[in-house]
Parts: C-alpha cells; sequence; structure tokens
C-alpha cells in the first residue's frame, strides 16, 4: 500500500468530489436552506469543512496565514465551492505525497484563540483527516433531508466493493 497519509489524502478528494458531483443540481437556495445538522446548512457545512482544510493546510505548508484564513469570503455556490474544495484537496495531496518519515514528527505552529499552539505534522493530518470525515458525515444526512440519494462514500480502500469512481484517486 502507498502511504496511508497519502491514501487517506486521495480519498478525501475522491469523497469531496463524489459529494459535490450528488449536489450539482441543487439550487443556491435549496444548498443555503436549512437541514439538521451541528451547521444550519449544506452550504454552512461545506464552507466549514473547506475553510478549516484551509487553515490546516496553510499550518502544514508553514504558509503563515493562520486564523486569517476564516476571514476568507465564503463561497456561495455548489459549482464554486466545489472548485474551491478541490483545490484545496490537491494541496493536501501534494503536500502528503511529499512526506518522509522524518517529516510525520516534524513541529507545526496552529494558531489558536489562546495563542500559538505547537504541534507535530502526523497528529495534525490524522486530525484533519477525522475532521473531513465528521463534517461530510454531517453533510451526507443534510443532502438525504433535501430529498438527494446520498452517494456513496466509504468504498474507497477495499479491492471488495470499491466503487468505480475511487479508482481514479487509488490506482
Amino acid at each position: 500500500m502507498r502511504d496511508p497519509f497519502l491514501t487517506m489524502a486521495l480519498n478525501n478528494a475522491w469523497a469531496n468530489a463524489t459529494l459535490y458531483a450528488s449536489l450539482k443540481d441543487v439550487p443556491d437556495e435549496a444548498f443555503a436552506a436549512p437541514r439538521p445538522g451541528f451547521f444550519p446548512s449544506l452550504k454552512a457545512t461545506l464552507n466549514h469543512i473547506w475553510l478549516v482544510d484551509l487553515y490546516y493546510i496553510d499550518a502544514l505548508e508553514k504558509g503563515g496565514l493562520g486564523r486569517s484564513v476564516f476571514d476568507t469570503q465564503e463561497a456561495g455556490s455548489v459549482a464554486t465551492l466545489a472548485s474551491a474544495q478541490a483545490a484545496a484537496d490537491m494541496r493536501l495531496a501534494s503536500f502528503c505525497q511529499s512526506l518522509t518519515p522524518a517529516m510525520l514528527d516534524a513541529p507545526r505552529v496552529t494558531d489558536r484563540p489562546e495563542g500559538p499552539v505547537t504541534e507535530r505534522v502526523g497528529p495534525l493530518l490524522l486530525h484533519l483527516f477525522q475532521h473531513q470525515i465528521h463534517h461530510r458525515g454531517q453533510a451526507h444526512t443534510m443532502i438525504g433531508d433535501a430529498g438527494i440519494a446520498p452517494p456513496q462514500l466509504d468504498d474507497f480502500h477495499l479491492d471488495y466493493g470499491r466503487v468505480p469512481s475511487a479508482q481514479a484517486y487509488f490506482g
């Protein structure tokens, strides 16, 4: 198996692309409509995933933007957000592709409301993947609430039952 961090980054990219493909025909009003979940709508949930991805990717890349990434204007439409998320997903996959074992223990500073906190790359990546999965699951429920059949998002890693669309990412 290729590096598990790269595999998780590719799984994340595939799951996001699959999720957004199921939303491609959703009008803006339905995208922003109230839905059950931690965030009040699909739009708010998916913008949250994207902005938190940008925050952690910036920390991993030592970009120095810190919490200012949350000042980024939220994407208003499904298409705009899908494109922005895909770009973030490719940044994360590129970062993971360049990882070496030594880099997993390298320090990275995260800018927290209480001040800077130093973390290690490996745990930051694991946290980011967990965050993405957690909130994508909430979006998955909201898609069903919107009357759309939620896409299959858990058939990526195994040969048995792997959906054909995952082949492009898993190789």
